[in-house]
C-alpha cells in the first residue's frame, strides 16, 4: 500500500511540451490541489494514521445530509468537491494541522516519480476483443460468424462448470485504476498544475489522486 504523501486533483486534459533539447514530451495536465486538511487520524485514537483532505468546491444543494452533517462537525463551511483519506506514517501526520492548505509545489518536484489513481472511463458492455484484447478467429476456411467470439469456455464432463474469473464479455471500465511510476515533467507552482508524462486514467474533469511513487520513493529520473 502506498503510504507516501500526495494530493487530490483534477485531470484537465493532455498536451505536449518541448524540452531544452527540443524533444517532445506528451503529458497529462493535472490541477493538483490546493487541498485543505479536514481531519487527522492518529494511531492512538483511531488505530491508524492518516490525513483527510478536501479538494475543490461543491454547491450546498449537491451535498447529501450525512456529508453535510460531517462537514459541519469538523467546521468546514464550503463543501469540497472531493474528500479522501491518505494513509500516512504518524510522523508525517504530526507535521500538518487541521485547516492547513497544501499546494502542488509543497510536495511535487520536476523529475519526481508519482502514482496516479482515478476511475477509468466507462465503456459499457463490451466483447472479449475490446475487454481482454483477444485476437479473434480466422475469417476463412469455412469459419462462420465467429470472428469476434471468445471460443470455448470449458468442458462438459470435467470440471463440468465454468471457472470463476474466466475472461468473457461484460462491463468494461468504470473502475479504479492506478498507474505507477509516472514522471513529473514540470510543476507550475503559481497555477497549481502538475504535468505528468504519459496517460492518466479517467476523462477530463475527473478526480485524480496523485501520490509520490511507492516503488520509487525519494528517487528522481536521471
Amino acid at each position: 500500500m502506498n503510504t507516501n504523501l500526495g494530493l487530490i486533483g483534477k485531470k484537465l486534459g493532455n498536451t505536449q511540451i518541448f524540452t531544452e533539447d527540443g524533444e517532445v514530451r506528451r503529458v497529462t495536465v493535472i490541477e493538483a490541489g490546493p487541498c485543505v486538511v479536514l481531519a487527522k487520524r492518529t494511531q492512538d485514537k483511531h488505530g491508524y494514521s492518516a490525513l483527510q483532505l478536501g479538494f475543490g468546491e461543491r454547491k450546498a444543494k449537491g451535498v447529501n445530509k450525512p456529508r453535510a452533517g460531517y462537514l459541519k462537525k469538523v467546521g468546514v463551511e464550503t463543501a469540497p468537491q472531493a474528500i479522501k483519506e491518505l494513509r500516512l506514517p504518524q510522523e508525517v501526520v504530526d507535521g500538518y494541522e487541521v485547516g492547513q492548505t497544501i499546494s502542488a509545489a509543497d510536495i511535487f518536484t520536476e523529475g519526481q516519480f508519482v502514482d496516479a489513481s482515478a476511475k477509468s472511463k466507462g465503456r459499457g458492455y463490451t466483447g472479449v476483443m475490446k475487454r481482454h484484447n483477444f485476437a479473434g478467429f480466422k475469417a476463412t476456411h469455412g469459419a462462420h460468424e465467429t470472428q469476434r467470439h471468445g471460443g470455448s469456455i470449458g468442458m462438459n464432463m470435467t470440471p463440468g462448470r465454468v471457472f470463476k474469473g474466466k475472461k468473457m464479455a461484460g462491463q468494461h471500465g468504470n473502475k479504479r485504476v492506478t498507474i505507477l511510476n509516472l514522471k513529473v515533467a514540470k510543476v507550475l507552482a503559481e497555477e497549481g498544475i502538475v504535468l505528468v508524462e504519459g496517460g492518466v486514467p479517467g476523462a477530463p474533469g475527473g478526480i485524480v489522486t496523485l501520490r509520490i511513487a511507492v516503488k520509487k520513493a525519494d528517487k528522481k529520473a536521471s
